[in-house]
């Protein structure tokens, strides 16, 4: 199996990273976490893998982080998740924030990510709130799991909704209002802020 690849950067776009390794061009799958973590085209980088081979091919999957390869593996063993699916979905949140939704077992949240239900969301936490602690995560700012409750889930998951329905893709209205959610926020004060961002 290939554990890692270090080589340089020739194309990197959507959720795609095409790595030269001594002229050889590997491609990946990658996160959108990962794409904006990633050097400038021409540098070199070291790209954590995992290699899933199938019937009709090998397919290669990269993590800038040991945190989000570790969550990745996590992901694929929850039943009905592949990793085309995991890569979605830790492209849909943080790390930091799918993790504390899937400790708090708030499937509502999870399910927000473009192509995931609320049945695969609920799967997801069930399967893995009592593995998620176990994954090494420096990543997790300070007091995020102490203060996630001071958050107006009401408040995000009601902006969140809006926002989709003003044509906002789904993945950036979760990430954005999540970015605005405070306490005693408001949905309308949310969004009046992501759309004062989004410059509409």
């Amino acid at each position: 199996m290939i554990a890692f690849l270090v080589g340089v950067i020739e194309e990197k776009h959507d959720n795609t990273l095409v790595l030269d390794v001594n002229g050889v061009g590997y491609e990946l799958l990658i996160t959108n976490n990962t794409l904006v973590s990633l050097p400038m085209e021409g540098e070199t980088v070291k790209v954590l893998t995992y290699m899933q081979i199938k019937e009709d091919g090998i397919a290669l999957y990269g993590f800038a982080t040991e945190e989000e390869k570790a969550m990745f593996l996590k992901l694929i063993s929850v039943s009905n998740i592949g990793p085309k699916s995991a890569i979605t979905i830790l492209s849909g949140m943080k790390l930091s924030d799918l993790i504390v939704a899937i400790l708090n077992e708030d499937a509502n949240t999870i399910s927000k990510i473009k192509g995931l239900g609320k049945k695969g969301a609920e799967r997801i936490c069930l399967e893995l709130k009592d593995k998620v602690s176990s994954v090494n995560l420096p990543l997790l700012d300070g007091d995020l799991l102490a203060n996630v409750e001071s958050i107006n889930e009401s408040a995000l998951n009601d902006a969140v909704d809006t926002l989709i329905s003003l044509g906002v893709n789904k993945n950036e209205a979760y990430r954005l209002a999540r970015s605005k959610a405070t306490a005693d926020i408001t949905a309308e004060e949310i969004i009046l802020k992501v759309l004062k961002d989004l410059g509409r």
